[in-house]
């Protein structure tokens, strides 16, 4: 049988430029190993150093993946993954990615909303820091030495090892890591401008022997938006020892959209008695007829557990480094400064049963967060907000990616008179791609103003600055990372 060399050609180019490819990749792979043997001194890096030739590559790469987006055949793959053991194999892992001309990737624990810590489109290696996550506690100094391996979960269980009379605020969900929620700030994953961090000095807080908890739902046929309207008049008002955030979603109910409707859960903890917490819930919120026995008393510890929805008797699942089942998801972030109306209450209320699948989670601000200066740190979004918003939209099957991505878009564009403006501002660990990207190491200071502004609002200049002083190669860099001032590239 006659093959037409019409066909051929092309055969044989795909089949060259994928031995090219191969070879290029291999060749990249074999500099780094040798590289990365000759800084640490040692033949037998196979522990540490993963290639796709390796047995546990493909485990280790896809253990702290939590977006399934980001797990399919068209992400791009790493050339290798590093697991040090000791932060000198950190120092050899960038020292020589820079050599051979590859970008880095960090990752602790792979909640990265875009998976920024495990993806890149350049060739790139994986540090990730899970050997890395031995933590420190000194009950007596009221600290903690963290490496950022380690999970949210794991030190809430190392520091209740140790004491029931101390704490430390971070995320609800246990499976993030630490390094990149300190990092960017607090709630999910980020970081990584300006280098590898592998251990941090943490101020635990002194906690009541008795925390309360509370959680109730209700829905829109409750009267669940007029109590949204009353917790947007107070949410940053509440002492400061009050935590109550809102989680709004879809659910089963006698609505006329499909029978579907809209419900509220109130997810209270306080660090406080029932006796005490009982008389100012009943003042601010008389139409939930609360009595003591709707509040469960519990130890900090078992309140890390009781608002993650997890069995607040079962501590040990605190050590659990990956979620139990994992989706595609896609989230963005608002912060609110003024009240929303009930009429536009409504309307979110509306396009949020199109959807269906689209949940908003509530986080008031106020208290400590209003006391400490936006230029402090760099994260800016203090005083002057009431309540951050955070959109998560999940679903479980790859061909409903674009359409819930939409959706996800959409509620995002009808909040958009009723939230923060001059910028829009946005939440760091909660990266959204959304909001612009760099194109390459030479992004513009104007072209990283569509994310940075929204990031990190006046301290975004002050930060190019530092990002020019300590790397002006722009090395340690992502599609959301800080840039370096043009005139300072060589």
């Amino acid at each position: 049988m006659e093959i037409s060399h019409i066909k051929l050609v092309p055969l044989l180019f795909f089949f060259l430029l994928n031995s090219v490819c191969s070879t290029t990749s291999n060749s990249i792979s074999e500099s780094f190993v040798q590289c990365f043997s000759s800084r640490i001194h040692s033949n037998s890096t196979s522990k540490i150093i993963l290639t796709e030739s390796s047995s546990d590559y493909t485990l280790v790469l896809q253990s702290s993946i939590q977006n399934l987006r980001f797990l399919n055949t068209s992400t791009p793959k790493p050339q290798a993954i590093v697991t040090p053991h000791q932060n000198s194999h950190v120092q050899a892992a960038v020292v020589c990615t820079k050599k051979v001309g590859i970008q880095i990737r960090t990752r602790s624990g792979g909640h990265d909303y875009e998976g920024l810590s495990y993806v890149s489109k350049s060739p790139f290696i994986i540090i990730d820091l899970f050997n890395l996550r031995s933590i420190d506690i000194d009950i007596k100094k009221e600290r903690a030495w963290v490496e950022s391996g380690a999970t949210l979960g794991e030190l809430y269980y190392a520091i209740a090892q140790k004491s029931k009379l101390y704490g430390f605020p971070a995320g609800i969900c246990p499976t993030i890591g630490v390094g990149g929620h300190i990092s960017g700030g607090g709630h999910g994953g980020g970081g990584s401008n300006f280098g590898v961090i592998v251990a941090w000095k943490l101020r635990l807080v002194p906690v009541p022997p008795i925390v309360t908890g509370y959680m109730e739902s209700k829905t829109i046929e409750e009267g669940a938006t007029k109590l949204v309207s009353k917790w947007q008049a107070i949410a940053d008002r509440m002492p400061q020892q009050y935590f109550l955030r809102l989680v709004i979603q879809a659910a089963n109910g006698t609505g006329t959209n499909g029978g579907k409707t809209i419900q509220v859960m109130f997810n209270f903890v306080a660090f406080e008695t029932v006796e005490k917490l009982l008389p100012w819930m009943q003042e601010n919120f008389p139409e939930l007829n609360l009595d003591q026995s709707t509040f469960t008393e519990m130890s900090w510890i078992e309140s890390a557990l009781y608002v993650a929805n997890l069995p607040i008797n079962e501590s040990q699942v605190l050590l659990q480094r990956t979620q139990q089942s994992r989706v595609f998801f896609k989230n963005k972030s608002d912060f609110v400064t003024e009240p929303i109306s009930e009429a536009a209450l409504e309307g979110l209320w509306k396009a949020m049963l199109e959807l269906d699948s689209l949940q908003l989670m509530l986080t008031p601000y106020g208290g400590r967060m209003s006391e400490i200066y936006d230029w402090e740190i760099p994260f800016p979004h203090r005083k002057g907000n009431l309540f951050e918003i955070q959109y998560v939209d999940n679903w479980v099957d790859d061909k409903e990616t674009e359409e819930h991505i939409r959706g996800v878009r959409s509620v995002y564009e009808y909040m958009t008179p009723y939230v923060s403006k001059s910028p829009r501002a946005a939440y760091l660990n909660y990266r959204d791609l959304d909001l612009g990207r760099n194109k390459d190491a030479n992004t513009s200071y104007a072209e990283a103003s569509a994310w940075g502004l929204k990031y990190f609002k006046n301290n975004f200049r002050r930060l190019v600055q530092i990002k020019t002083s300590v790397d002006p190669d722009n090395f340690f860099r992502d599609e959301q990372s800080i840039p370096v001032l043009q005139s300072a590239k060589k």
